[in-house]
């Protein structure tokens, strides 16, 4: 990659990010220059790409998890019925090679994709579909997190019209339905193996995606190998996948600079430098849809007080968090949701940085002489996280300045992240990577009571949002759609249920034998089109 200096790449990332949803595809120079470099470099048949990430996935059954670790293995596994683009969320044919609504917009008609089969050998068809369907609204609402979080019960039948065209009805129009189903929570499984496997599903997925599982070695590894039957000729072009975890960010790129990884993400910002000098490296750049997050959980302790949620609002430096561990590649978040989202509020004010104002508040709150709480930090890196062990020791220095006492605390991620759903912490970190580029997909999912006991972590409930963001889901104008969440997003900052820190642009680094590789904004990439060049 050429360039002048870091904060120069830094501005063009994020150029790049605020069109990306304006646009289907992006001009990458370093894309471009790698493409051409790879038409003269030759490309193994078939070969092993090796992922290191910072943290196992939870389950890979993609309709009962909600952490982007499962999704990334399982992206490439399943296949949803609509799918998005590449490089961005535009939706393009999946499974279903035609879909359409109806006027009311309470029916919706999916023609599908013929010759498909399960990685088990079983057909793929209109039945396979309303099988799932069935398994995802009958299902415990705690499990099928993604499915509740969606559709709830606004799906009111779903039938097989003929053997290859599937029709799903609604009690009322969902704006976001298509776009809900690319998401990766929406894989289709296949209906026998779901029946032979029960509960050990979750670790033994089949699907009709690019590659079939084959291992998995809890906290260490998942390989994926080729599907020899694939109904999309000539994919994939890679015959393994090994998803490595490595949790420090140091050690996975040592095992890049070693030959032990071809790929891997959580790069630490300061590391930039040195990959861009190294001829045998390259980066990758994702595009920014995401936000990372202080919960403030509602219902425990001094939380309950909206005084104390926006007096720690005001206690945290988050340019202070920026400069010191995104060395810039990060702007401060205002909003729940990232500016390139529609429907973004950017007249909506920011709390600003001022100790002073945040003791007044905890004064005018009865905490005069401050509280102890819990702070739970993040045991994986994420691309909204580089590294929630050192920003939570941050924000502790920043709470303490005001008189409340943090005590950081931490679990194994599948653990830390039930404990979340729960609302067992009083604060925590965490954060979000949109799944379809929709306003719904951050406000709705996150910060909806309906949402409590799945994705709200932080147990926020207002009636009025509710109402709002209800009201946007059943408009199909965008633009009226725009300014509902942009009122709802008003109210949001008032009630002050989290402390958005930052919407951070994520960096990958890869060896220069990777070719085809493209970090999707979803923070899931497809690999069927990967291949490895000597």
């Amino acid at each position: 990659m050429k360039k002048r200096s870091v904060m120069l790449l830094f501005a063009l990332i994020m150029i790049i990010s605020t069109a990306l949803m304006g646009c289907n595809s992006k001009d990458d120079k370093d894309t471009d220059k790698k493409e051409k470099e790879g038409t003269t470099a030759k490309v193994e048949s078939g070969d092993t790409l090796v992922f290191a990430r910072g943290g196992d996935s939870v389950e890979l059954d993609p309709a009962t998890v909600t952490d982007g670790e499962s999704f990334r293995v399982t992206k490439n596994i399943f296949e949803t019925l609509i799918q998005f683009g590449d490089k961005d969320t535009s939706l393009q044919p999946g499974l279903a090679k035609e879909w359409s609504v109806s006027d009311d917009g309470l029916k919706y008609t999916m023609k599908l994709q013929e010759g498909v089969k399960f990685h088990d050998g079983t057909e793929f068809n209109a039945d396979a579909v309303v099988f799932n369907f069935k398994r995802w609204s009958g299902g415990d609402k705690e499990k099928f997190y993604y499915y509740n979080s969606q559709f709830g019960n606004l799906v009111t039948d779903v039938k097989a019209v003929d053997s290859m065209t599937v029709e799903v009805t609604t009690s009322r129009p969902i704006a976001t339905f298509y776009k809900n189903l690319a998401m990766s929570p929406f894989g289709i499984a296949s209906p026998a193996a779901i029946e032979k496997y029960g509960n050990k599903f979750l670790e033994n997925p089949v699907g009709t995606g690019a590659f079939k599982f084959k291992e998995w070695k809890r906290t260490e590894s998942i390989t994926i190998v080729k599907n020899e039957n694939y109904w999309q000729k000539g994919l994939p072009k890679l015959d393994k996948v090994i998803f490595t975890v490595i949790p420090e960010n140091s050690a996975r790129l040592n095992a890049l600079n070693a030959g032990e990884a071809d790929v891997v993400e959580g790069v630490n910002y300061s590391d930039l430098p040195a990959i861009e000098k190294n001829d045998k490296l390259q980066i990758f750049q994702r595009p920014s849809m995401n936000v990372a997050y202080l919960g403030l959980t509602s219902t425990r302790g001094p939380m309950k007080n909206k005084l104390v949620r926006q007096a720690l609002n005001y206690a945290v430096n988050k340019q202070a968090i920026i400069d010191a561990f995104y060395l810039g590649s990060a702007e401060p978040a205002i909003n729940p949701m990232p500016p390139v989202i529609s429907g973004y509020n950017s007249d909506v004010k920011d709390y600003e940085y001022n100790p002073e104002k945040a003791k007044e508040l905890l004064a005018k709150a009865g905490y005069k002489d401050g509280f102890e709480i819990e702070l739970w930090a993040m045991p994986v890196t994420r691309p909204y996280m580089p590294d929630g062990q050192k920003v939570a020791e941050a924000i502790q220095a920043d709470f303490e300045k005001v008189g409340v006492k943090a005590k950081i605390v931490s679990y194994e991620w599948a653990t830390y992240l039930d404990k979340l759903r729960l609302g067992e912490a009083d604060t925590f970190l965490l954060g979000w990577t949109g799944d379809n580029g929709d306003a719904d997909n951050f406000l709705y999912v996150l910060l909806d009571q309906d949402s409590i006991g799945s994705n709200n972590y932080s147990y926020y409930k207002n009636q009025k949002v509710h109402d709002i963001l209800i009201k946007a889901q059943s408009t199909v104008n965008q633009d009226e759609r725009d300014k509902l969440y942009k009122e709802a997003q008003v109210l949001i900052k008032e009630d002050a249920p989290w402390i958005p820190l930052v919407h951070s642009n994520p960096v990958l680094a890869g060896s220069v034998k990777v070719k085809n590789f493209i970090a999707h904004p979803t923070g899931s990439d497809f690999l069927k089109e990967v291949e490895m060049t000597k």
